[in-house]
C-alpha cells in the first residue's frame, strides 16, 4: 500500500496547477524542440536531441510522480483543525532555550518550504510538535545528534 500524503487544500491546488502547466505547456514545448533537433540530422551524435529526449523524461517522470501524489492524497479539512494541539495546517509560535521566538507552518511533506517557515510533518521539529499543546515543553533530536527544546507558546491555524 502507497503511503498517504497529507496536504493542505492550497498545496493540492499548486500541485495541480504544476500537472496542468505540464501537460499541456511543458510538454508542446519539448515536443517541439525534439522536433527541431530532428531537423539537424544524424540522431546518434545530435546533441540537442539527446537534451531534449533527457528533458522530455525529466516531464514525463515528474507528471508520473504529480498523478502520483495526487492518487494517495489526504487533504487536511480545515473545518478539523483545533488550536488545541499541533496537526498538519497549524502554525506554530515556539520560544527556544536562548528565548528566541520562532514561528513555523506545519505542512505535509510536498509543502515544506523551510526558508519560508513551512516545515514538514515528518522533519525532525514538525514530527516532535505533532500532538502537543500550548504551554509544553518539546525535546527535539535534530539529524546531527544535538537535542533542543522548545517552549510552545501558542498554536493557530496556518494561512497557508
Amino acid at each position: 500500500m502507497e503511503k498517504e500524503i497529507v496536504m493542505t487544500y492550497a498545496g493540492l491546488r499548486a500541485i495541480e496547477e504544476e500537472l496542468e502547466m505540464l501537460k499541456t505547456v511543458k510538454r508542446k514545448e519539448v515536443a517541439e524542440k525534439i522536433k527541431v533537433a530532428r531537423g539537424y540530422g544524424d540522431l546518434s551524435e545530435n546533441s540537442e536531441y539527446d537534451e531534449a529526449k533527457n528533458e522530455q523524461g525529466m516531464v514525463e517522470g515528474r507528471i508520473a510522480l504529480l498523478e502520483k501524489m495526487l492518487k494517495h492524497a489526504r487533504v487536511i479539512d480545515e473545518d478539523d483543525l483545533t488550536n488545541d494541539a499541533v496537526s498538519v495546517g497549524s502554525h506554530v509560535k515556539l520560544r527556544d532555550e536562548d528565548g528566541e521566538i520562532e514561528e513555523y507552518d506545519i505542512t505535509g511533506s510536498t509543502e515544506a518550504d523551510p526558508l519560508e517557515g513551512k516545515i514538514s510533518d515528518e522533519s525532525p521539529v514538525g514530527a516532535a510538535l505533532i500532538g502537543h499543546a500550548a504551554g509544553d515543553k518539546v525535546e527535539i533530536t535534530l539529524p546531527n545528534g544535538a537535542v533542543v527544546c522548545y517552549e510552545l507558546l501558542e498554536i493557530s491555524r496556518s494561512s497557508i
